[in-house]
């Protein structure tokens, strides 16, 4: 059979361009297939900001955390559309403070002084990370896929084996439709609410880890302020609940008495692809018909910019591997 591509990557998503980009740099020729374009994926309204939401810890998640952080690192020191290396302040509350297992990624992690602390707060870390503006970022990764050659081919699929047609070996990049292209149960969405108001000038990024009423965080960007947020499992709906904007108003305002009044830009919502045992990157045993290698790469949960380059290398890896 004469394929026209030596990879199909299913997915356009950070996690799908992330990994067709590290495909493209072996000297393969990479395909992207998906039913949207970047700008329609879950990737598109991430808060993207380099942190292992609910992530466990495994030495294989560390090592591709680790591999993202210096890699957007990179990025951010050559001027990458979008990549900022961000202050960030994580609050915590409780007496236990342990060091968290993701630390070892960061240069610079450090126990937050008594005096930057104030009640309900008993203490926190400081420690500098990648802000990711995703208007500004999938565009160039896609820009820079197709500057090198790479195809982007707009199809929905509703069977992996349909990827066979174009390449014989395909990576399944595709977040939540794994659920039914792979028959993954484990998959499921994790709904995600934000809201964006106007910058009034803050720089440093703030968490309260500990928030009982909900995820509660502060990321400035560019032009706005990300504020969330909600990690409701099992939620399909992508209609902002008002509600629960207000709730977000409400909480981040607390942490961040500065935000008062800040004018409301809008309001996003995504449905992360979680899965229930984590991350699934690896090579299938059994390929459905027509695919000689089928190498699965999906179920970030929140992670997804996190785990991205690193996942990325691993996949590629995997395909080298078994050709």
């Amino acid at each position: 059979m004469g394929y026209r591509f030596d990879a199909v990557v299913v997915g356009a998503g950070v996690i799908g361009l992330t990994t067709a980009l590290r495909l493209q740099q072996t000297g393969a020729r990479v395909a992207v297939v998906a039913a949207e374009p970047s700008a329609e994926t879950t990737s598109s309204v991430a808060a993207a900001v380099w942190y292992p939401t609910r992530t466990r810890f495994e030495p294989r998640v560390l090592d591709w955390a680790t591999r993202t952080y210096d890699e957007f690192a990179h990025q951010a020191a050559n001027g990458a559309p979008g990549v900022v290396m961000r202050p960030t302040r994580m609050l915590l509350r409780g007496e236990r403070q342990d060091v968290p297992w993701w630390a070892s990624a960061l240069p610079d992690l450090h126990t937050l002084r008594e005096d930057e602390v104030r009640a309900p707060f008993t203490g926190g870390w400081a420690f500098t990370v990648p802000t990711v503006e995703m208007s500004h970022y999938l565009p160039w990764l896609q820009q820079t896929f197709d500057a090198t050659g790479g195809t982007l081919i707009r199809r929905r699929i509703d069977a992996l084996e349909q990827a066979g047609v174009w390449a014989p070996v395909v990576v399944n990049a595709s977040g939540l439709a794994a659920r039914a292209l792979s028959g993954d149960t484990e998959v499921r969405p994790a709904r995600g609410q934000l809201v964006l108001v106007a910058n009034p000038g803050l720089h440093t990024s703030l968490r309260d880890e500990d928030n009982a009423d909900g995820h509660t965080y502060v990321h400035p960007r560019s032009r706005d302020i990300v504020l969330g947020g909600t990690f409701e499992l099992n939620e399909w709906d992508t209609t902002p609940s008002p509600a629960t904007a207000a709730a977000i108003l409400r909480r981040c305002t607390e942490l961040l008495p500065e935000l008062e009044g800040a004018p409301v830009l809008g309001h996003q919502v995504g449905l992360r692809p979680w899965r229930d045992s984590g991350v699934r990157l690896e090579t299938d045993p059994r390929p459905p018909g027509g695919i000689r290698r089928l190498v699965h790469n999906y179920g970030h949960g929140g992670a997804g910019v996190t785990l991205a380059w690193g996942c990325a290398d691993a996949a590629t890896a995997l395909v080298h591997h078994s050709r």
